[in-house]
């Protein structure tokens, strides 16, 4: 999949700070008009403490069946530190390896992380939808920023997430009496319909499918290029 360059990688993590701010302004708060999500992907990494190379992968999915329809993957040296809230400018280069090989475009991306349950509006989701040019949703296991009410035990349950007094998300309960998941737009995406298409594909387990089939290949090609 071609990849036109958002804005280079090598930048303090200051400057990352103030990246996101200039590129939050820019980003869009609803899916395009007449949306039709017929492929949904899933985006992860999987490295190891202390080593320096990271393993990113997209798997797509048919909307209708949840059976893969494509697959992506790429070993990338990082380039980043590890600092809380810029999760994205050490991940992106590393999924955009894996996005210039994938074959089939999604029609919305769903990432292992935040969209706009962030401390300045503009997480792994938001960025990253941004770069790829794709509907974008965050769909987190844990928080990152904001505080949610109780809410029932059955599947699809849900609550509103708030940050210094403004929504930021939606608490999810995607199994009766588990753990929520924490969902949130990311780009060109707005909340309800980022919670609709998070339960559509979340079937027997907390994550939804999406997660679960790219962090499994992921995790396989890490593996499998260790014992190579």
């Amino acid at each position: 999949m071609k990849l036109e360059p958002l804005h280079g990688w090598d930048m303090t993590p200051r400057e990352a700070v103030a990246l996101q701010r200039e590129l939050r302004e820019r980003l869009v708060p609803r899916p395009p008009r007449g949306l039709k999500v017929e492929r949904v992907a899933g985006a992860d990494i999987s490295m190891l403490r202390g080593e320096d190379t990271a393993y990113g992968g997209f798997v797509v999915l048919d909307a209708g069946t949840l059976e893969p329809v494509a697959r992506a993957s790429a070993a990338v040296k990082l380039g980043f530190p590890y600092v809380p809230g810029l999760l994205s400018f050490r991940e992106l280069p590393v999924l955009a390896g894996a996005w210039e090989r994938l074959e089939v475009r999604p029609d919305v991306l769903i990432f292992d992380g935040q969209g706009t349950a962030h401390p300045r509006r503009f997480g792994l989701a938001c960025h990253g939808g941004m770069l790829f040019d794709v509907p974008s949703i965050g769909c987190a296991k844990s928080l990152l920023v904001g505080e949610h009410g109780p809410l029932g035990e059955e599947r699809g349950a849900m609550t509103e997430l708030f940050h210094r007094g403004e929504v930021v998300g939606m608490a999810v309960r995607t199994r009766p009496k588990v753990q929520p998941v924490y969902v949130s737009p990311g780009h060109r995406m707005d909340l309800r319909t980022a919670v609709e298409l998070v339960l559509r594909v979340t079937t027997r387990y907390r994550e939804p499918e999406t997660t679960r089939h790219a962090h499994r290949l992921v995790n396989e090609v890490r593996r499998a290029a260790r014992a190579g």
